[in-house]
């Protein structure tokens, strides 16, 4: 069989996946990483290539081009089936849930079997936030149009993405939770966090993710570089002043300083905040920065306001727009316009994607 896999596969006792199969008696002879790599070790967008162990191949499914997101079939076929074992994060941006379902459609397609062991989701299962993106805006930080906080387990996503694609369930081995109901988050299962990228290194930072993320749509530090990415951001010279005047709900902002390592203004130092969860089951990641941007970013240059490089394969539109799934948020910052309607309809879109997820639960409570 095949894996794919990264550094987060790994069972209660740390021990990986692929010897955890080995030593159940499967025939590993061929492993696939993720954007990141296998071994988890590569930065965000950084393409990487494919190689050999002493023992097998392993084949990237994250390259320099959009083609290489997808195995291709003549690496799956012999296999008796791929086995998928990814640490997804909970937030529509993170490319895992997307390798996993773009496997899953070249692996229908050659008539290799797939197995999908499902873990949990570190937000729960019971929340969702943010609208589905409109039409136009799918890339690979959203492949299919979901909810930005999507409250799925991989396994549940995958269920989704069959139906939308009119892939038979039938294709999909499902290995179950025993004893995951939606209300857990993280802690509530007493297993080992492992940092399934680079930049995600703690609970911690997967909690203000589909908040924290949309930094990267702009031309403000995001924290990498750092050691608590999206937690801090900021910019040099930012004014932070408008961010502590908000009102906003289970969380606490610190102004602070720092100094990226690498990536956005590295070197240099920054003025910016540090954000803190007080209360994980009020706090909104995903409005609560749609607002802390729009407090600031207007106080911003034009140009020094969004990203506007190739952001995961697309050069066509802004990142922002690609992560917030349209237009709607930047035009209503660079207009001065309230985020009053934004919000609404994210809102509103979110309500319909968590009735319309419900086909694919696993999990009822």
């Amino acid at each position: 069989m095949g894996l794919l896999a990264h550094a987060a596969s790994v069972d209660r006792s740390l021990r990986p996946a692929v010897s955890v199969l080995r030593q159940a008696g499967a025939q590993v002879s061929t492993l696939f990483g993720p954007e990141h790599g296998f071994a988890g070790a590569a930065q965000d967008m950084v393409g990487v290539g494919t190689h050999s162990t002493a023992e097998v191949p392993v084949y990237s499914l994250y390259g320099d081009d959009a083609e290489d997101l997808s195995p291709k079939p003549e690496w799956l076929r012999g296999l008796d089936a791929i086995v998928i074992d990814l640490q997804d994060v909970g937030s529509r941006y993170y490319t895992y849930v997307w390798t996993a379902a773009l496997t899953m459609k070249v692996a229908a397609a050659v008539g290799t079997d797939v197995v999908i062991l499902d873990r949990p989701n570190p937000l729960g299962g019971a929340r969702v936030e943010g609208a589905p993106q409109r039409q136009g805006h799918l890339s690979f930080v959203g492949l299919y149009p979901v909810a930005v906080r999507h409250g799925l387990t991989i396994a549940e996503l995958m269920c989704w993405v069959c139906d939308h694609e009119h892939i038979d369930r039938g294709a999909l081995h499902l290995v179950s939770m025993d004893g995951w109901t939606r209300s857990m988050e993280w802690n509530d299962t007493g297993l080992p966090w492992v940092m399934p990228s680079p930049n995600m290194p703690t609970l911690e930072t997967a909690s203000v993710y589909p908040g924290g993320c949309l930094v990267e749509g702009t031309r403000l530090s995001e924290g990498r570089g750092t050691t608590r990415p999206f937690e801090l951001w900021g910019a040099p010279g930012l004014d932070v002043g408008p961010l502590l005047e908000l009102d906003l709900h289970g969380v606490t902002l610190r102004p602070v300083e720092f100094t990226p390592t690498f990536q956005k203004h590295a070197g240099r130092g920054c003025a910016g905040v540090q954000v803190h969860v007080t209360d994980a089951w009020v706090f909104r990641p995903y409005e609560t920065y749609l607002r802390m941007l729009a407090a600031v970013v207007p106080s911003l240059p034009a140009e020094e306001r969004w990203r506007t490089e190739v952001y995961e394969f697309v050069s066509d539109r802004p990142a922002i727009d690609l992560l917030t799934g349209g237009p709607e948020f930047r035009t209503a910052v660079d207009e001065g316009a309230s985020l009053d309607d934004v919000l609404a309809e994210e809102a509103r879109g979110a309500a319909k994607f968590d009735d319309e997820r419900r086909v694919a639960w696993l999990y009822e409570k």
